[in-house]
């Protein structure tokens, strides 16, 4: 068992694009008799450190839980801040200790965070130096909340952050309350839209992604269908001449780009540009598909499964129900994917739709689900390090992100 899970939950800003990350994590055996004292802190810092911010969030901030012991200064703070973000847990007693501790790390330039706040008198004096309030949407009513968001207004360099958002809803009544900062799986999940066909420019879409994804495609075909669209032709032309390929020579026509990628991997790109044309959905849901589709094809290899391009394909296709406000259902009969696909997608059947679960379950946290015979725990761990930085890395040079 390694000794640390990790995991990351992006935090949005008002455009929905990327803040930070919040870094969720389980420690290992100890952990029941850790009591959230200092050296489950401990583990985390030296997994921070050893992993590499930069492999976790990339450019953006990290948000991290501390124990008291670290607020007040008893144990190093070994990372640098202005790349994080110390998250004061709300069952730490506030007293002239802890009130000396954050003063200290502010002075030192961190971002301090008050998590899962309650207003309440013995929690004022740290509002004056927190930067952020974080408030748990599901712990409180919605009347509370917008009590909460009324009193909050009397300190204005505050900025208000709403987590454990679960679905679209929630984070519109949030944002119409004004808060700068949003958290949760609300991105991932599709808004309540009662509608039995798609908008004309999607449906567009769609019959290019079941063109892509057509199993007796061929090369040639796959050429006239990408010259038929300048933008698709554009993106996977910059695509392929891209520091992710470092190719010798640049490559200036789709003829040449599909049979020096091959079908498989045309069709992987091409799948991913066509989603991403989704308008009014944050371009974090892409990388979301990105990361689930990497570690499915990591977590195949693993297992000797030999269709890992049908895993990579079931990871990628994973939020086209949260991209297109359909049920998983309805999107799925638009499209003509394997059965195999389609009872992955539908309901987590066979290798793929197991490994898309394994890597769903990872990705929210619920490191007790994680159970795959096969799979050793460092092994999941490192396949989902691994997908974040090819992901990153595919984003950017694919999507411009």
């Amino acid at each position: 068992m390694p000794e640390l899970f990790v995991a990351r939950q992006p935090i949005y800003n008002r455009t929905q694009h990327v803040y930070g990350y919040e870094l969720l994590y389980r420690h290992g055996a100890d952990e029941a008799q850790a009591e959230g004292d200092a050296a489950t802190s401990q583990v985390i810092l030296n997994a921070m450190t050893e992993i590499g911010l930069d492999s976790l969030v990339g450019a953006r901030v990290a948000c991290i839980n501390l124990t008291r012991g670290f607020v007040v200064g008893q144990y190093s703070l070994p990372l640098p801040a202005d790349r994080v973000v110390i998250e004061v847990l709300e069952d730490i007693a506030v007293d002239d200790e802890l009130l000396a501790g954050v003063k200290h790390l502010v002075k030192q330039g961190y971002t301090i965070a008050l998590d899962d706040f309650i207003y309440q008198e013995s929690m004022l004096p740290l509002l004056a130096l927190a930067h952020i309030v974080k408030l748990d949407v599901q712990a409180i009513s919605e009347e509370e909340l917008r009590a909460h968001v009324h009193a909050l207004r009397e300190y204005p360099h505050l900025k208000l952050l709403a987590e454990k958002i679960e679905i679209p809803e929630e984070y519109e009544v949030c944002r119409e309350l004004g808060f700068d900062y949003f958290q949760g799986y609300f991105f991932s999940r599709p808004k309540i839209i009662r509608r039995t066909r798609l908008p004309s420019n999607q449906l567009a879409l769609m019959q290019l992604l079941a063109e892509v994804q057509r199993p007796d495609t061929t090369i040639p075909k796959l050429e006239t269908l990408i010259t038929q669209d300048v933008g698709l032709s554009y993106k996977l032309l910059r695509y392929i001449n891209s520091a992710f390929f470092a190719m010798p020579k640049s490559v200036d026509s789709i003829q040449r780009a599909v049979l020096l990628l091959g079908t498989k991997v045309i069709q992987k790109w091409a799948t991913l540009l066509v989603l991403a044309r989704v308008e009014d959905k944050p371009s974090e849901l892409m990388v979301t598909a990105v990361v689930r589709a990497k570690m499915c094809e990591i977590l195949a290899k693993a297992v000797n499964y030999e269709a890992e391009d049908t895993c990579f394909t079931v990871g990628l296709l994973s939020v086209l129900e949260a991209l297109l406000d359909m049920p998983m259902e309805k999107v799925l009969g638009m499209l003509a994917l394997s059965d195999e696909v389609n009872q992955a997608l539908l309901r987590y059947e066979g290798t793929p739709g197991k490994l898309l679960q394994l890597a769903l379950h990872y990705e929210y946290g619920e490191w007790d689900q994680l159970d795959y015979p096969e799979l050793e725990e460092d092994v999941i761990l490192d396949a989902y390090l691994q997908s974040i930085a090819w992901a990153t890395e595919a984003c950017r040079s694919l999507l411009g992100e």
